[in-house]
């Protein structure tokens, strides 16, 4: 990892959560909590780590990125947006008939978005597909899937896990958001998900716990797991739910909450003036 790499990612961070905080806008409804608490991942995975073109999104040897929480859309798309797959004043329009930006990555509408996602469990499926696809082509590929720590209760994550451990899909890195807080509470009091690490070893991962809001630790980390051979890897990133925002941080209110006026021009004032990645 190169300090330019760190610098770039912390500005492009920091530049994501404005956007996000731009497209929820002030007294309207949005999930902000968990597409803040993961900002800094998918910096790091855009702005670093993953081969992608926003001049080619088709590109047959670019990196994949499956969003499997995909109501958390915001942080993908002021991805997107930022490396330049659609102008800025896409924004506006979020969650409109007819607009680029729904509430869950849809496939046909917005580029750069490599299948609908949102109904919790199903994208960890997808990526082991995808993965198993670029291994038979030949192809260098990787594949990175975000996921839930409420969304892993979904059994069929655990289907997709020993799958991609039997088939030895190494081009394949899952991202645990392990923020803690799911729609309506804590993980452990509503669907208790815990010990993460054990599990995901048992099914025969490589496990690898970063703090995920550290952008340097979650570079190396990244860089670490490239070694990784003949298994798939997880990366557990242990993040605070709404990341940035005082008012935000471990505040299960905004799991998909709106701010008011006042907090929306705090939020601008955190992250406008130093939200520029270049």
């Amino acid at each position: 990892m190169r300090h330019s790499d760190q610098t770039k990612v912390e500005r492009a961070a920091r530049a994501l959560r404005w956007n996000i905080v731009q497209m929820v806008g002030p007294n309207q409804k949005g999930h902000l909590g968990g597409s803040l608490s993961i900002a800094d991942v998918v910096a790091a995975l855009y702005f670093s780590k993953m081969r992608h073109d926003p001049e080619n999104p088709s590109w047959p040897d670019r990196d994949r990125f499956i969003l499997s929480k995909g109501h958390v859309a915001l942080v993908q798309y002021a991805a997107l947006a930022e490396c330049g797959y659609f102008s800025k004043r896409e924004f506006s329009k979020l969650k409109t008939l007819g607009g680029m930006l729904q509430g869950h990555p849809d496939i046909k509408s917005t580029p750069g978005i490599e299948a609908n996602t949102g109904s919790l469990g199903q994208g960890l499926s997808i990526a082991c597909g995808m993965a198993a696809g670029l291994k038979m082509d030949g192809r260098p590929s990787r594949v990175y899937c975000v996921l839930g720590d409420g969304e892993i209760a979904e059994g069929q994550i655990w289907e997709a896990a020993l799958a991609a451990s039997h088939y030895k899909l190494d081009n394949l890195v899952a991202v645990l958001d392990r923020n803690c807080l799911q729609a309506m509470g804590s993980i452990v009091n509503r669907f208790n998900t815990n010990p993460v690490v054990e599990k995901w070893q048992a099914f025969g991962w490589h496990v690898v716990e970063v703090d995920g809001n550290d952008v340097a630790a979650v570079l190396r980390a990244l860089d670490d797991l490239d070694l990784v051979t003949g298994k798939p890897k997880i990366l557990i990133a242990c993040t605070v739910k709404g990341a940035g925002l005082p008012f935000a941080e471990n505040n299960v209110a905004f799991h998909n909450g709106s701010m008011t006026t006042e907090q929306f021009e705090m939020a601008r004032q955190l992250f406008c003036a130093k939200a520029a990645v270049s």
